[in-house]
C-alpha cells in the first residue's frame, strides 16, 4: 500500500488491494450481484445513467421522479444481500473509528460510463466517512471542493486503490470522467467496479 495522495482533502490510498485480494473481492461481488442484478437507475430528470448499480447492506440505492433516497428493499421486496466479510475487514482496519457500513453501493462502469460530479450527502450523520474501492479498468477521478464549480484535481485510480472522504472533504463534489476501458484484465468482460462504504443513519 503506497503512503497516498491528498486530492482536495481527499486521501487516496494506492494498491490497497494486491491481486488475489482483489480477484476474491470480485467473487463476493458477483455473489451479490445474483441476489441484487445490476440495474441502470434512471435520474429524477428521466435520464438513464450509464454506470449499472446494485448494493449490500441494510439499505441499497434508488431514484425515481421523486429524487435520490436509500431504499431497506430491493424493488421486488427483497432484503438487500449482506455485505462481504472482505469489506466489512477493510472498513476497520482503514476506519477504526468510524461506525460500521451500513450500505454498500455497486457501480459497474462499461466502456462509456461515466459518473457526473455530485456530492454525498444523503446519509443521516455526514461526520461518517466514505470509502471508496476501484476495481478492474483504471478510471480518472475528479475531485472537487465543498461547492460547486469549486477547484477540481483529477488522478487516475488503478484496480486495488482505494480513496476514503472523511473530515473537511466528506462533502467534497467528486465523480468519474472516463475510464481506460480495457486496461486491466482483472474483470473477464472489462469495465470497472467501484464499491463504496458509507454509513446512513
Amino acid at each position: 500500500m503506497s503512503s497516498g495522495l491528498n486530492l482536495n482533502g481527499v486521501r487516496v490510498l494506492g494498491s490497497v488491494l494486491d491481486r488475489s485480494e482483489q480477484i476474491a473481492l470480485v467473487q463476493d461481488l458477483r455473489l451479490v450481484a445474483r441476489q441484487a442484478p445490476f440495474r441502470h437507475l434512471v435520474t429524477p430528470g428521466g435520464k438513464r445513467m450509464s454506470a449499472q448499480m446494485t448494493a449490500a447492506g441494510e439499505f441499497g440505492w434508488n431514484s425515481d421522479g421523486r429524487g435520490y433516497q436509500y431504499a431497506a428493499l430491493q424493488r421486488n421486496g427483497d432484503p438487500w444481500p449482506a455485505i462481504p466479510s472482505r469489506l466489512r475487514n477493510l472498513w476497520q482496519k482503514l476506519l477504526p473509528s468510524a461506525k460500521a457500513p451500513q450500505s454498500c453501493l455497486i457501480n459497474y462502469y462499461g466502456e462509456d460510463a461515466k459518473m457526473g460530479m455530485h456530492q454525498d450527502k444523503d446519509e443521516a450523520d455526514t461526520a461518517q466517512p466514505v470509502l471508496s474501492v476501484s476495481l478492474g479498468d483504471d478510471a480518472l477521478f475528479r475531485v472537487g471542493t465543498v461547492l460547486r464549480g469549486g477547484k477540481t484535481s483529477s488522478v487516475w485510480l488503478k484496480s486495488g486503490d482505494v480513496a476514503i472522504l472523511d473530515g473537511e472533504s466528506r462533502l467534497a463534489y467528486h465523480g468519474i470522467e472516463k475510464i481506460r476501458f480495457g486496461s486491466s484484465t482483472l474483470l473477464q468482460n472489462k469495465g470497472r467496479i467501484n464499491v463504496t462504504m458509507r454509513v446512513v443513519t
